[in-house]
């Protein structure tokens, strides 16, 4: 297929509907069909340290078909069955890509986030019924299996847990040496622990049981965006398999090499990286258990690609500004494109990340609730930067916003809700949570998706903001990226995140948060200075900024802002206090799931309780006494 316009993608869903079209029906189906078509060409690449010459171990499309069929073979024998649950709380690892397939194919997979804390990956132990968890055995430098442990103790269901050992990844003398400093696991829990490794060793090579029969969820992904705490959403195998059509039909061969140091735990590398590489025969490489955030990664970067001669890397914004403080220090010849996807590219990053590298950006949207892909800049078309692109074939894009009379789509170029339809849309049961599909899609059939945006005349889709993101300042609507936007115009801003802090009047002001680039120095003052020249809003203007060590992100390099809204609760609550003469103070902020953030106040004197009550009332934002 050549991708090269909106109308490309119309023709090709006008030639034959989805239904209709020659494709796996399962993910087993798939992966089978690759592994007979290319069974020696490598399929995955892993390699624990980040160095250029480090240990590697590859797996042919053979050799992971036979270990995927071993592991799904192995939870069977653990008594999975379709409808059952087994969670992943691993970071990057070959081990991580032959679990995933495995426990698709078995039942229902649940990969977690391992730098959530012990108290989230047990909700969500929870909310899936999880009976199976995969982790990593006690390693140095990680609490992955603490953090598990703790959790599995508050997590009944689950009955065995799988342990993986990346010493296999070292050599001597750092092989030898794991076994001296190993950290011990304190943490007693009811489940029976195995080596992941030893026990899928002794399971047969093909699949000891009939593949399912038609479309089922096979996957249970939590977000992790920056609205609050996780929802689970579920991914059924026609959702998959569309991903990995895509990928295929639209970007990748047999013959590409695609540099992925993104977790796979997310959906942009699993379903929308990993499902292509599975459709489409290619080879992925993931360097390193934690990806970008690895040691050395950004260092070795280049000299990796030139390693695994690469020809796709996928990015993303944050990642890409890193790297552009990097010298291209190797042969990168063989790269033609970067895949961008979390957020759009600042046009200056986008010019200069081309520039030094020779590769082709293309910039793409996706999101947990559609399984992943959504829109992208046509590969063999015209990029407008800055736009997610024009949306795939059989992905159905409107622009909706509400009206006294109900819904209406907007204009061409008018900003509303970004809502769509495509097969990895279960439309009426994204999330587990029954409760949480209310009002959730428009006309039965288009997900909300919550996200901010806008078509032009050319079909392209340009996202403008989160509506939940958005600062409302006495009953004006500020969109927060114009804020993040004119920060990241001054030389020393590397990333930046504006928010609403509360108010007593205005029920929310604009304030930011900034991370600087390297060696770079500003203060608050100096930004706010810059804010009055380049925030052409008045209203928009923040009334405070403050610069930290790092802002926080999400897994893929998007400013989480839950973070600092707990932040700026606490500084705006305290400030309230301490104005007051009350001594009582904000110890924490909370993620209330009926009344969204709390603050968590200390007591002191019970005859303050009535004051402390009468300073925190003027703001909307709950608040409630800390245990």
């Amino acid at each position: 297929m050549t991708f090269t316009s909106r109308q490309d993608a119309l023709d090709m869903q006008n030639e034959m509907p989805w239904e209709a079209r020659d494709k796996p029906t399962t993910l087993h189906e798939m992966l089978n069909a690759t592994a007979r078509a290319f069974p020696d060409r490598p399929a995955i690449s892993y390699q624990l340290l980040s160095g250029p010459t480090d240990k590697a171990v590859t797996l042919t499309w053979k050799q992971f078909h036979e270990q995927s069929c071993q592991a799904a073979n192995l939870f069977r024998s653990l008594k999975i069955k379709e409808t059952d649950v087994v969670a992943l709380v691993l970071p990057n690892t070959i081990e991580t890509a032959v679990a995933t397939l495995g426990a698709a194919i078995a039942g229902i997979v649940n990969p977690i986030n391992p730098l959530l804390e012990p108290e989230q990956i047990s909700a969500i132990l929870r909310e899936t019924g999880a009976k199976v968890v995969v982790t990593l055995k006690a390693f140095p430098k990680t609490d992955i299996a603490q953090k598990t442990a703790e959790a599995v103790r508050h997590a009944p269901n689950v009955h065995t847990v799988l342990e993986i050992d990346l010493n296999r990844y070292l050599t001597p003398p750092k092989s030898w040496i794991v076994p001296l400093v190993r950290p011990k696991n304190p943490v007693q829990h009811h489940a029976d622990v195995r080596d992941f490794n030893k026990a899928m060793a002794g399971q047969p090579k093909s699949l000891s049981f009939a593949d399912s029969t038609g479309d089922r969820v096979a996957a249970y992904f939590h977000t992790g965006g920056t609205t609050g705490m996780p929802k689970v959403a579920q991914h059924k195998y026609s959702g998959m398999v569309y991903n990995g059509w895509l990928g295929d039909a639209v970007l990748f061969s047999e013959s590409d090499s695609v540099m992925c140091p993104l977790p796979l735990f997310h959906v942009m590398a699993c379903q929308a990286v990993l499902m292509s590489m599975i459709k489409s025969g290619a080879h992925v490489v993931f360097p390193t258990p934690a990806g970008y955030r690895g040691e050395g990664v950004f260092d070795n970067f280049w000299k990796l690609c030139e390693r695994y001669k690469t020809t796709f890397v996928v990015t993303v914004p944050t990642a890409a500004a890193v790297l552009m403080q990097r010298k291209v220090d190797a042969d990168i010849s063989t790269v033609k494109n970067a895949i961008s996807g979390s957020a759009p590219m600042p046009l200056e990053l986008f010019n200069r990340f081309e520039k030094a590298t020779g590769m082709t950006i293309i910039e793409a949207y996706g999101l947990t609730e559609a399984t992943c892909l959504v829109s992208s800049n046509p590969p063999g078309g015209a990029k407008k930067v800055g736009s997610v692109g024009v949306p795939f074939p059989y992905t159905d894009v409107r622009i909706i916003k509400e009206t006294p009379h109900g819904p209406i789509d907007c204009a061409v170029d008018e900003v509303g809700e970004i809502c769509l339809s495509n097969p990895g849309v279960f439309a009426g049961n994204t999330y587990t949570e029954t409760d949480k599909n209310k009002s959730l899609y428009h006309y039965d059939k288009y997900l909300r998706t919550g996200d901010l945006g806008r078509l032009d005349g050319d079909g392209y889709l340009w996202i403008t903001g989160r509506a939940k993101d958005l600062i409302i300042r006495g009953g004006h609507n500020i969109d927060p990226a114009e804020i993040e936007e004119a920060l990241m115009t001054h030389p020393a801003v590397a990333m930046a995140g504006a928010i609403g802090q509360p108010d007593a009047h205005a029920g929310e002001m604009p304030c930011a948060y900034v991370e600087l680039v390297a060696g770079a120095t500003a203060s608050g003052e100096e930004l706010l200075d810059h804010c009055k020249v380049h925030v052409h809003e008045r209203a928009a203007q923040p009334k405070f900024i403050e610069v930290l060590d790092e802002l926080p992100k999400t897994a893929v390099g998007k400013v989480f802002k839950p973070d600092l809204r707990k932040r700026a609760i606490t500084r705006i609550y305290n400030a309230a206090l301490e104005e007051a003469g009350i001594a009582a103070r904000v110890t924490n902020v909370v993620d209330d799931k009926k009344r969204g953030l709390v603050a968590k106040v200390s007591r002191t004197d019970a005859a303050e309780s009535d004051a402390v009550g009468h300073v925190l009332g003027q703001f909307v934002r709950p608040w409630d006494w800390a245990e």
